[in-house]
């Protein structure tokens, strides 16, 4: 656990200031944080540092009256036989787009959280960072259909992310007994 404390916390330092967005990503126009509240499961994502060896990854977002959002994300680790929990906040980029959004999970270093994609039902949302090495496919639900990962990956693809590194996040632990994974 102190390790992985130890890496994102050296992910942070690094991305000090890297609240912009990539070039040609738009943020969604509107986002309804109140809408967006809730648990969200990570379907896939680029390989990092501060996820790697993770599975079960969810991703939980509370509005805080302020403006700001608590989040709160878990893993498994296998390595580490147990669950690690990172508990940061988000805030409006201000200035930008509703979907451009700050997150820190130390101090005052931020780093861009972008919703670039979200469905009106707010029940998938593609999200990337400040550059194109960041890329999530989250999702309400654990398990998403083959059709909806393809639909993610061309999308992505179109936007101009190297999926060579993606991974589809096992989220067994997070499914109902008997359901069906990815």
């Amino acid at each position: 656990m102190k390790l992985s404390r130890l890496l994102l916390l050296c992910v942070t330092i690094v991305t000090v200031g890297c609240t912009g967005l990539p070039d040609d990503i738009e943020p969604v126009p509107a986002l309804d944080i109140g809408k967006y509240k809730g648990t969200w499961y990570e379907i896939a994502r680029l390989d990092h540092s501060f996820e790697r060896g993770l599975s079960d990854v969810t991703a939980e977002y509370i509005p805080n009256p302020d403006g700001s959002v608590t989040v709160v994300n878990r893993g498994y680790s296998a390595e580490e036989g147990g669950w690690e929990e990172a508990d940061g906040h988000a805030l409006p980029v201000e200035g930008s787009a509703a979907g451009h959004l700050k997150v820190s999970f130390f101090g005052p270093f931020y780093a861009s959280y972008v919703v670039f994609q979200l469905d009106e039902d707010y029940e998938q949302a593609y999200v990337t960072g400040f550059n194109r090495d960041y890329l999530w496919l989250l999702s309400r639900s654990p398990a998403v259909n083959d059709s909806e990962l393809e639909a993610f990956k061309a999308v992505a693809r179109e936007q101009g992310f190297d999926l060579d590194e993606l991974i589809v996040v096992d989220q067994s632990r997070n499914l109902p007994e008997g359901a069906p994974a990815n």
